[in-house]
């Protein structure tokens, strides 16, 4: 008779062993179901809650909302032919947005809102502003914001910091602005790209101010007759001018509307209320400029220095998260890790790019700054988010 040779006993321990592995990874995959089934349906929950804002040549469709306090979520349409930004004012405060909307899509804003009244842009910086009231909600409870204690000495050091730079601002559209109305073409050109460079520093804090922003840095694009619109005036009026017609002719007006502007700037700044959600708020916008490739990337249309504005709007960045790196390192250190490989990535990058000894940048340069760029908002927006600190 044959015996059909017996696989050993396993050791009742590694029974157990190997049982609690499979349900250990058992209760893993019902939970990773379970949160993605969570997600799905908050984005479901989300997409069929939100309202519906579609811009127009002219306006908003509709031009007044009203919505309950507390989270809501809008879905903004550009029905125009030229691509758009969506924004929420209280008073020139931008408190949300949503740059470079290209034609005929559509990108989702959630926000938490107070009750109140707030201005809504609709396109084109010459479209009249629709309304947004915002009612109070009886099952919105306060909103916990962070102790804004522990964040006193950063904002001591950022206000020193904006002063320091708006200062250094003037001095540069002073330069610039004294070489174009003396008509030195040359000097002029040279003396664009300083000016430019500070004000970017800036960007982060530029929803505080957005009626200057616009005087100062507002592109052709937001202007219905663009270049030619007499309302478009600022840097990008006088480079037009420099770069793209080759004189100075007729730019001394521009000029001096510029610098009181700049004088204008240094007042507004010395009085500022800065908070941290504002600054993490408003670095997480300049970035999500850079996403799309087109206007929105580069501030210097005419000029062409994309890399060298591209890295003035890191820097200024930068500056943000640096003096919220403590405090952040003690409620999210994953994410601030996160954040400091992103940075030292884009630093990389960028010094690749300088390199090559051009500010000018290829559109397959740009979208790849652009997706690293991306990534940077990302993990700040989730550092917001962890914190507290959205608006």
């Amino acid at each position: 008779m044959i015996t059909t040779p017996q696989s050993p006993a396993l050791p009742s321990a590694a029974v157990r062993a190997g049982l609690a592995v499979s349900i250990a990874l058992l209760l893993v995959a019902a939970a990773a179901f379970t949160y993605a089934t969570r997600v799905a349906q908050k984005g479901r929950h989300d997409a069929s809650s939100a309202t519906l804002v579609a811009i127009t040549e002219k306006s908003c469709e509709p031009n007044e909302l009203t919505v309950a306090a507390g989270r809501h979520v809008f879905r903004i349409e550009n029905r125009s032919d030229r691509a758009v930004e969506w924004e929420i004012l209280d008073g020139v405060m931008v408190l949300e947005e949503r740059e470079n909307i290209a034609p005929g899509f559509t990108q989702t804003l959630a926000t938490r809102l107070e009750p109140g009244d707030y201005a809504i842009t609709c396109g084109l910086l010459s479209n009249p502003r629709g309304r947004l009231h915002v009612l109070p909600a009886a099952n919105a409870g306060a909103v916990q914001k962070p102790d804004l204690a522990a964040f006193i000495g950063a904002l001591a050091e950022y206000k020193v910091f904006l002063a320091t730079e708006t200062d250094a601002f003037v001095q540069a559209a002073d330069a610039f602005t004294g070489a174009v109305k003396s008509g030195d073409l040359e000097a002029a050109k040279a003396l664009y790209p300083p000016a430019e460079t500070v004000y970017a520093h800036l960007a982060p804090v530029s929803p505080l101010f957005s009626d200057l922003d616009a005087a100062i840095d507002g592109r052709a694009e937001a202007f219905g007759q663009r270049e030619a619109d007499p309302d478009f005036g600022g840097l990008h009026r006088l480079e037009y001018g420099l770069f793209s017609q080759g004189s100075t002719d007729g730019l001394a007006p521009v000029a001096d509307k510029f610098m009181g502007d700049a004088a204008s700037l240094k007042t507004r700044v010395h009085d500022l209320r800065i908070m941290p959600e504002s600054m993490v708020s408003g670095s997480v916008a300049i970035l999500e400029r850079f996403a799309a490739p087109g206007p929105g990337f580069g501030d210097s249309p005419y000029a062409h220095g994309d890399l060298t504005f591209f890295e003035a709007a890191v820097t200024g960045v930068r500056k943000v998260f640096d003096l919220l790196r403590p405090i952040a390192a003690k409620t999210a250190p994953d994410i601030v890790a996160s954040l400091d490989k992103d940075f030292t990535v884009l630093g990389d990058m960028i010094a690749v790019r300088r390199a090559e000894a051009s500010d000018v940048l290829s559109d397959p340069a740009k979208a790849e700054l652009g997706k690293a760029a991306t990534v940077l908002a990302g993990d700040l927006s989730r550092l917001r988010e962890t914190m507290d600190l959205s608006q």
